[in-house]
């Protein structure tokens, strides 16, 4: 099969979650090294430099940064605000919920989308849906009294929650096409730096988003600040607009169809050996994730005022900026998988630990370092898929794995919330729940919190540490291993044009097993 052909086989195959793929499905790449991952009339790198490529690849990630603190904004803003008029962490756990399961449902169509479409047309189309969406949030806070907004009871709630979720939720679909320009604009031996500034700008609009959400809320109320969301996205979209990527002939060809391709997105992750393994790996962090979601938010609200909170939120995530520009700068290593797990092992540690006593210097330092570890984790995945799949599946591969990730969140957040509000912190605050946890956990109101972080750290740290023990760990290293070095020894040999393609050749991605 080449580059230009279309695969239906692989996808039609694939209902079975690719335990009966054909030997082709399975494998569907030449093992002669003259196709390529990318279709070479869609794609044409030599139009412009390295240089001038990577520029662009700047403007893309500056503008998805703009987009993405607008919708961080307005979401933040909406948790501070329902935790704070309701001060039931049950609403606050289920918009945190809500909005990593809508992630997990759509991802696949936002992976469709992008293989079908141009990756350019794809975020103007998420940047657009989503200002519709959040000026019709303005329009319903304007029209519905606020008492009857904020009644959990009432629909009221929960359409005004929908109508911001999802509007956040489509401008995701323009990261997963911000991950295929990567592999367009970017030379492969810079794609783990890359990554690592994706991350670092990601940091930074944690950083913007956290203060300007508590700022909003704590002084100019909900209403305003679903005003300022609204203006940002439309420079956003204006800016978005002016930006240019002719590397991008036309779209690739691909064998994805329609605007749901499950079967198609599970051949194209079960044809490359390990990487529903990788999958897996990122996962672990989701895991926890949704614990800190559903009870990140109120316990730092208990502990500081919604002004301060922000304040102290943005303090921490300069880890995230700080994370992102040591990989910028030093990549991840020979084994990105590695790196991974070491990573999740420590934010567990992290997680268990940080709120053992209720000190906000701990609390603080905790989540810098834990916000350091992040990009890590997210770049080791990007990085691996971006080497060994084929631009024309990327999109249903990093959908995929989106939809994956993200499914894990909701189910902790959903169950946790509950859980917390009704049992365990009812417990903590009584006074024999309140000895027993003190030599443990101290004192204090967050006590029950705590103690389900604890748990949670612990768990997290269990699970990575047993994964370093597969099989399938050894043999994903040592498939990537093996990669990397063909692909070093190509490019030595002169086949530089791969590399000024953004591609691997087809053998690279070819399913091997490990060494010895």
């Amino acid at each position: 099969m080449t580059g230009h052909e279309p695969a239906p086989s692989g996808a039609a195959e694939a209902h079975d979650g690719g335990a009966n793929l054909s030997e082709e499905a399975a494998a569907p790449f030449s093992q002669g090294g003259e196709d390529r991952p990318t279709d070479p009339a869609a794609v044409d790198t030599s139009l412009r430099s390295p240089e001038q490529r990577s520029r662009t690849f700047t403007g893309i990630l500056v503008n998805t940064a703009l987009a993405n603190i607008t919708t961080s904004y307005l979401w933040f803003a909406l948790t501070f605000w329902v935790y704070l008029e309701t001060r039931n962490v049950i609403a606050t756990g289920v918009i945190g919920g809500a909005y990593m399961l809508l992630i997990a449902l759509s991802s696949i169509s936002f992976g469709t989308f992008v293989d079908r479409y141009r990756k350019l047309a794809v975020m103007r189309f998420a940047a657009g849906f989503t200002l519709v969406m959040f000026v019709l949030s303005g329009v319903m806070f304007l029209l519905t009294p606020t008492p009857r907004l904020l009644d959990l009871t009432q629909p009221w709630f929960w359409i005004f929650t929908m109508i911001i979720l999802v509007g956040a939720v489509v401008e995701n679909m323009r990261n997963v096409a911000l991950s295929t320009t990567v592999t367009i604009l970017i030379e492969p031996d810079r794609r783990a730096n890359a990554n690592g500034m994706v991350g670092m700008v990601q940091g930074l609009a944690f950083i913007v988003t956290s203060v300007l959400s508590g700022l909003s809320v704590g002084l100019l109320g909900m209403g305003w600040t679903v005003v300022v969301a609204v203006v940002l996205t439309v420079l956003a979209f204006a800016h978005l607009l002016t930006l240019r990527m002719p590397e991008e002939v036309r779209v690739a060809a691909t064998d994805a169809h329609g605007a749901f391709d499950l079967r198609g997105s599970i051949a194209a992750v079960m044809a490359i050996t390990g990487l529903f393994a990788l999958i897996l790996f990122s996962t672990f962090n989701n895991f926890i994730g949704g614990v800190y979601m559903a009870l990140m938010d109120p316990y730092g609200l208990e502990m500081f005022p919604v002004e301060v909170w922000g304040a102290v939120f943005a303090l921490g995530s300069t880890g995230f900026i700080i994370g992102g520009a040591l990989i910028g700068k030093f990549g991840l290593g020979a084994n990105p998988l590695r790196s991974l797990l070491l990573a999740v092992v420590v934010m567990g540690f992290l997680g268990a630990v940080f709120t053992i006593r209720e000190w906000a210097w701990l609390y603080i330092a905790g989540i810098w370092l834990y916000l350091i570890l992040i990009p890590v984790v997210e770049a080791a995945e990007q990085t691996v898929i971006q080497q060994v799949v084929p631009l024309n599946r990327q999109g249903r591969v990093f959908g995929f794995a989106m939809a994956f990730e993200s499914a894990a969140a909701p189910i902790t957040a959903f169950l946790i919330a509950p859980i917390a509000q009704f049992w365990i912190i009812p417990y903590a605050r009584s006074e024999e729940g309140s000895a027993q946890l003190a030599p443990l956990l101290g004192e204090g109101v967050s006590r029950g919190i705590a103690l389900v972080f604890l748990i949670a750290g612990i768990i997290m740290i269990a699970a990575a540490l047993l994964a370093f023990l597969t099989p399938v760990y050894r043999r994903v290293s040592a498939t990537y291993a093996q990669a990397a070095a063909e692909n070093a020894s190509d490019t030595a040999a002169g086949n530089g044009s791969d590399a000024d393609a953004g591609t691997i050749s087809e053998r690279d991605a070819a399913p091997r097993p490990p060494a010895g």
